[in-house]
């Protein structure tokens, strides 16, 4: 890979992961848009792993409090703030892992990665986010997060296994039907996204390790700076912008790909 192509992959993994507009999507397209061969396992290892770093920096106050209430939340007692916030992380992480994993078992997951899922996707998600960002009350905090609505985003959340979907994009969606307000319903996208990139890091890292050559490590290494650094910038970026501005812009934006890719698509 030269070094345009892997800033250009890092950048798009990087400003797309916490945009509600669906970093994998992109990830696919570029290849099958640009004729740019396909970036492999080893690079998407490492550029999801930049927007870990990057999400974990920005979020580090309540990823300190979960790490250290983690323990007591394993052994069943969520008591202190950090216990009940990894105990709820946890719980939202399960549906994505194992519907992830079996996905992954049957191969399904390859027949997902077309231009023509991946545009209705866009559409339809971008538009389900609208509604529920014009209906959505504007009450709850993360102090009101409970189990219940834990599993429900969750649930959400294994939805954006479809190309297309948007994980950040679903779990918006899912916390403002909720009644969650604009800026703690992405708060709470985000500390989700955590755990589940790690999950996913982990799985296909396990496969990356056996097509992993020295080379190859140098560019995983570059493309994760370039993706953290992406990544952090859009993450600050959209958190300011939710103070004044709804998802509007990031829907209209999704409405236009996704009608540009079914013309691909069906021409």
């Amino acid at each position: 890979m030269t070094l345009f192509h892997i800033f250009l992959v890092a950048i798009i993994q990087g400003i797309t992961e916490f945009l509600p507009i669906s970093s994998s999507g992109h990830l696919i397209l570029l290849p099958k848009l640009t004729g740019m061969a396909d970036q492999g396992l080893v690079i998407d290892v490492a550029v999801h792993v930049g927007t870990l770093f990057a999400v974990i920096l920005y979020f580090w106050s309540d990823v300190r409090s979960a790490l250290i209430g983690l323990p007591r939340a394993l052994s069943g007692r969520a008591d202190t703030p950090g216990a009940r916030l990894a105990l709820l992380l946890l719980i939202a992480t399960i549906p994505v892992v194992a519907c992830g994993l079996l996905l992954k078992l049957s191969g399904y997951d390859e027949y997902m990665r077309s231009i023509t899922v991946i545009g209705w996707t866009t559409i339809i998600f971008g538009l389900l986010l609208y509604w529920s960002d014009q209906i959505g009350r504007r009450t709850k905090t993360t102090q009101d997060w409970t189990i219940s609505d834990a599993i429900i985003i969750g649930l959400w959340q294994a939805i954006a296994l479809i190309p297309g979907t948007s994980r950040s994009g679903i779990t918006i969606t899912g916390a403002r039907f909720l009644g969650y307000r604009r800026q703690e319903a992405a708060r709470i996208s985000m500390l989700m996204s955590i755990p589940t990139i790690a999950a996913s890091g982990i799985l296909l890292g396990a496969e990356a390790a056996l097509e992993a050559e020295s080379t190859v490590l140098i560019s995983a290494a570059t493309a994760a700076t370039f993706a953290f650094l992406a990544a952090l910038a859009a993450l600050g970026l959209m958190m300011r912008l939710l103070q004044s501005v709804s998802f509007t812009p990031y829907v209209i934006y999704r409405l236009v790909l996704g009608v540009i890719l079914l013309g691909i698509a069906y021409s």
